[in-house]
């Protein structure tokens, strides 16, 4: 089956949080893919673009299949962090199943979001420069 005659994914998921840190110190957070794994268990995640400092993008499987990616961009003085996730659950759901799967899916990319920020910002005043990481 030709791209354009695939279903588009069923969750498409899009997720922003700003972080008064720098690119290359909320970057450090996704490096290690041991930190993959305790943010989203039940995921299989293949690199497929390595951008540094701009984030990363995956390929999913296991719960999932598709695409996720977490792009960082440098904003006034910190990193504008962008979630994407595009994919589709591997069993047959239900509508209703569906919409709880989405929302599920985008509390735990704030989550981790806010998580970042809470330990990256490491209690940073507000109109206080970021350290450098």
């Amino acid at each position: 089956m030709s791209a354009s005659n695939q279903a588009p994914p069923a969750l498409d998921i899009v997720d922003e949080t700003f972080l008064a840190v720098p690119p290359p110190t909320v970057a450090a957070a996704f490096a290690d893919p041991r930190s993959w794994t305790r943010y989203w268990p039940d995921l299989v995640l293949e690199v497929y673009t390595d951008r540094g400092e701009r984030g990363l993008r995956w390929t999913v499987r296991g719960a999932l299949v598709g695409t996720m990616e977490v792009w960082l961009e440098p904003v006034l003085d910190g990193t504008l962090l962008h979630y994407f996730l595009r994919a589709t659950p591997t069993r047959e759901v239900t509508q209703r199943e569906l919409r709880r799967e989405f929302d599920r899916r985008a509390r735990a990319a704030k989550a981790i979001a806010l998580e970042l920020k809470e330990i990256l910002e490491d209690g940073r005043a507000p109109g206080v420069p970021p350290s450098a990481g």
